[in-house]
């Protein structure tokens, strides 16, 4: 089992920045793809971004490209996501994301899940 623990989130003002961290354990970071995700009240999990296991690639959904910057630290076994120019509609839940071996392209990929950390952005 890989354990995930994000940590970072909380309340902000619209045009302010979060840095959310996610502490992995339990198996060699390394060859784990990692990723966000985050969820609004009433609305379904969705993909935020995702990074290579060295790091090399990253990738991210439309609505956060130029915004939010994902990531990693293989040698703190810690993954990260930058939010800037943060919006209302950022306001979620966010999700670390873990996948053996390869990248996280989609939610169906992912191996294993930490508990969230919750973002509110306010207007």
């Amino acid at each position: 089992q890989m354990q995930l623990v994000e940590s970072g989130g909380g309340l902000v003002q619209a045009g302010g920045s979060l840095r959310l961290s996610c502490a992995a354990s339990g198996r060699t970071f390394s060859n784990y793809g990692m990723g966000w995700f985050r969820q609004a009240p009433g609305k379904e999990r969705e993909y935020v971004a995702a990074i290579t296991r060295s790091g090399g690639r990253t990738y991210y959904a439309d609505a956060v490209k130029g915004r939010f910057t994902i990531s990693r630290d293989n040698a703190k076994n810690t993954v990260y996501l930058q939010m800037n120019s943060l919006k209302p509609e950022d306001t979620a839940n966010y999700y670390c994301a873990a996948r053996s071996s390869a990248y996280i392209a989609k939610i169906a990929d992912v191996d294993y899940w930490g508990q969230g950390t919750q973002v509110t952005v306010s207007s």
